[in-house]
């Protein structure tokens, strides 16, 4: 039971690239932390993600190291200045992983444990996967666990 929220890999700039696909260096280190997000035994139930090519490739990555045999699907609503009250009601039985861009992310993360998107709660990084619960008997969200790649 749990939400699982991604920050795509490492991008290339919009001059080498104008649709800014996953840098090298985010490929592998997403395909990093994918395999130790299989190790740690982590299961998903449906893997979300922007328009944005760089977070289609790091879904693609996930789902492949995580042995997700429905695949990932693109959903709206989930670019970096969109609202994040829509996703504010989500289940966490879905198993859901949701896989974007700062500071949604961020945003996201706020409103479902503070119940506001203005009051920080954690700092994402590029690849790093913040697992949110639900409290036991409760509606409020709270940090479970964050695979992030570098310390600090």
């Amino acid at each position: 039971m749990a939400l699982y929220l991604v920050q795509h890999g490492k991008s290339l700039s919009s001059e080498i690239d104008p649709g800014q696909g996953l840098s090298e260096e985010g490929a592998a280190e997403t395909g990093r932390m994918a395999r130790l997000a299989l190790d740690l035994g982590l299961q998903v139930g449906g893997i979300l993600h922007s328009g944005k090519t760089r977070a289609r490739q790091t879904a693609d990555i996930l789902a492949a190291a995580l042995n997700h045999a429905e695949g990932i699907k693109e959903a709206s609503g989930l670019n970096p200045m969109d609202d994040v009250v829509p996703w504010s009601s989500l289940d966490p039985n879905a198993r859901l992983m949701l896989v974007g861009h700062l500071p949604f992310m961020e945003r996201l993360a706020a409103l479902l444990v503070t119940g506001s998107q203005e009051k920080p709660v954690i700092r994402f990084q590029n690849s790093g996967i913040v697992c949110l619960d639900r409290d036991e008997g409760s509606t409020s969200w709270i940090i479970r666990w964050a695979l992030v790649s570098k310390l600090g």
